[in-house]
């Protein structure tokens, strides 16, 4: 089995994440549900688009374990 999380190295940047949820958060902390639904993530396999913005970049940090991260190209 691969491991697809993202390490807690995401930087602020101009440009936008693919922030897709790739483990449960059941019986994790109650801080990391509210994370993971403050992103817009209600279900594994679930993709969001969000800029790469500090709060944005927190929520990430907080979480990686949980999501995978990957940057998308604008044009």
């Amino acid at each position: 089995m691969a491991n697809f999380s993202t390490r807690k190295n995401v930087a602020v940047s101009d440009a936008t994440l693919e922030i897709t949820q790739i483990k449960s958060a059941i019986g994790g902390k109650q801080n990391q549900r509210d994370t993971l639904r403050s992103l817009g993530l209600k279900r594994i396999g679930h993709t969001v688009n969000r800029k790469a913005d500090e709060v944005t970049v927190g929520m990430v940090n907080t979480v990686p374990h949980l999501v995978k991260v990957e940057e998308v190209n604008n044009g």
